[in-house]
């Protein structure tokens, strides 16, 4: 849409979309850098540049607010792997990239906003309803990710239990490093764990 002197304006619907993305977005990186209990809805609006009483209307509250993000999270960590997943090497160092592939993203700020979640979520009734389903999404499109670029048969016994077993390993070396810097303990198991892998897989 055009206005008479040439600038082009914005569509009500588009800016809205724009504004609630800002407003998500501000709301991960508050999760990140303060953790949920400093994550507050004058904060976000705050960072997104959105008025507060834009902000109440689409979210009146933190939780509402906290629940969106966790579907705006839940989008944004898979489409983090699928885009990583494009730039995996083939050959010999395949399972190995496909590991430090994973592990980037469990020591990420994205995985860490989420992790922010789980923690309040655990007592708090409405966030769990919201977080519970979606990282059981997450969960089953990481593994089945997994399976794919590790080429790994599950039909084969013992497979299955493996690539969770890998995906249970990354996790807690994404939560250890929440706490120290961990790369140099981490690549020294990620090297030993892919010799594991091809030797399994083979």
């Amino acid at each position: 849409m055009t206005t008479a002197a040439g600038a082009t304006r914005v569509p009500q619907e588009e800016r809205t979309r724009l504004m609630r993305a800002r407003l998500l977005e501000a709301t991960v990186d508050c999760l990140v850098e303060r953790g949920f209990a400093g994550t507050s809805t004058t904060l976000v609006s705050e960072r997104a540049g959105v008025s507060r009483g834009a902000q109440l209307h689409h979210f009146p509250t933190k939780n509402d607010l906290v629940v969106a993000a966790v579907e705006h999270l839940t989008e944004k960590r898979g489409a983090e792997l699928a885009a990583a997943a494009q730039k995996l090497p083939s050959g010999s160092r395949r399972t190995r990239a496909v590991l430090e592939m994973l592990a980037d993203h469990f020591t990420g700020p994205v995985f860490s906003a989420a992790l922010e979640l789980w923690v309040a979520a655990r007592t708090d009734e409405t966030l769990l309803a919201a977080v519970s389903p979606l990282e059981l999404r997450v969960g089953r499109e990481t593994h089945r990710l997994t399976v794919e670029l590790l080429g790994a048969d599950e039909s084969v016994p013992g497979t299955r239990e493996l690539v969770q077993a890998t995906l249970d390993l990354v996790r807690g070396l994404g939560l250890a490093n929440t706490i120290t810097d961990d790369a140099r303990r981490r690549r020294r198991i990620l090297d030993r764990w892919a010799d594991v892998l091809d030797q399994e897989l083979a």
